[in-house]
């Protein structure tokens, strides 16, 4: 089960060095110019999660494996990309194909960077892209109207559904909304989601500050908070050259003595991660042994098949029951045997809604 978030923004406000400490990679060319990143960059991160060493000690793994992100490293946006300004409906294209947005916002003052807009204000930058990624909304929005109207008018009836929504989708984007704020029907999800319209997709502003403001922000980062909150979205405030040196150290221990120095709890991509994964409305659940302990990506609410089904789909189809332990049950029994013991080992069926943390065996048929 694959996830990734498309990062976006105008040129040479942090995006490609914001990806290449993500990955902690040179892939992604950064550059002060627009439009050095042509190509998407992929870059797959692990999800940190110190809940892994605890497991693996108590269960005496060898190996640690985490859950991982996808993200895609996108060239910078400017007016009238969804015109072809640019290098425009190529990277249109790269982002509707992504699962959310990480939208990187320049928060910082540097006379050596030069801004697209001639200044730095972060809400304008947002609403560029905004309305750049409405107005190719707009279109694709039309076009299907266009091409649905002669079968909704033979009295086809899931054309006629398909042609409301589309209308109701197209008086909120020429209202200069975005087709998240849509309020859709439980019966209108699945043909919303179809759509596949950019605005649809889930945000996350990542405010890109200078290092003395990224341990509180700053007056630009506290502006794209308000907009942000307005719009139900969530907001992350880094400093990306902290980050791409961060990325270069070698031991975790040179990591953390480096961020206390600078004032810092954590590295700012670790909150990046944790808060894309809240974007893509995911969780994780593990397996341990001797030999590994492995993380696992699921959506929420998924039910104890479909999560076996992540490990392998003839888990999913032989799927008998599944044995859990709660990650907390997990550790103050002292690992498996001590939750046996205690009766925290619980049998859960094909009902069971797995839960973030725990830790399964799966019994099926082959």
């Amino acid at each position: 089960m694959s996830f990734n978030c498309g990062i976006v923004g105008l040129p040479n406000v942090g995006k490609s060095t914001t990806f290449n400490a993500l990955t902690a990679t040179a892939a992604a060319q950064a550059a002060n110019f627009p439009f050095c990143t042509i190509e998407p960059n992929v870059g797959r991160v692990a999800v940190p999660d110190e809940r892994m060493e605890k497991i693996a000690a108590l269960a005496g793994s060898q190996n640690i494996i985490p859950s991982q992100l996808e993200f895609v490293d996108i060239a910078g946006l400017v007016k009238g990309a969804s015109k072809g300004e640019g290098l425009g409906n190529q990277f249109l294209a790269n982002i509707r194909e992504t699962d959310a947005i990480v939208h990187v916002l320049r928060c910082f003052e540097d006379d050596d960077i030069t801004h697209v807009e001639g200044g730095v204000d972060p809400v304008r930058d947002a609403e560029i892209i905004d309305t750049e990624l409405m107005i190719a909304d707009l279109e694709s929005v039309e076009k299907q109207i266009k091409g649905l109207g002669r079968k909704a008018k033979s009295g086809d009836k899931e054309a006629v559904s398909q042609l409301a929504l589309l209308e109701k989708v197209k008086v909120v984007l020429e209202e200069g909304k975005c087709a998240r704020t849509i309020e859709v029907s439980e019966e209108e999800k699945k043909m919303f989601k179809m759509l596949n319209l950019l605005t649809s997709k889930p945000v996350l502003y990542v405010c890109n500050v200078s290092e003395e403001d990224a341990a509180t922000g700053n007056e630009y980062s506290k502006k794209v908070e308000e907009m942000a909150k307005k719009q139900n979205a969530e907001v992350v405030v880094i400093s990306a050259a902290i980050e791409s040196e961060i990325a270069q150290l070698g031991t975790e221990e040179e990591k953390r003595e480096f961020l206390d120095s600078l004032g810092l709890e954590e590295a700012g991509l670790n909150k990046v991660i944790r808060a894309g994964q809240k974007l893509l409305n995911i969780q994780t659940y593990f397996t341990c042994g001797p030999k590994e302990t492995r993380a696992w990506t699921i959506r929420v609410g998924a039910k104890a098949p479909e999560a076996a089904g992540v490990i392998h789909t003839d888990f999913q189809k032989g799927f008998i029951k599944a044995e859990v332990i709660s990650f907390e049950d997990y550790v103050s029994c002292g690992g498996e045997q001590g939750a046996k013991e205690k009766g925290k080992m619980r049998q859960e069926g094909k009902e069971y809604v797995v839960q973030d943390g725990d830790i399964i065996l799966f019994r099926f048929n082959v």
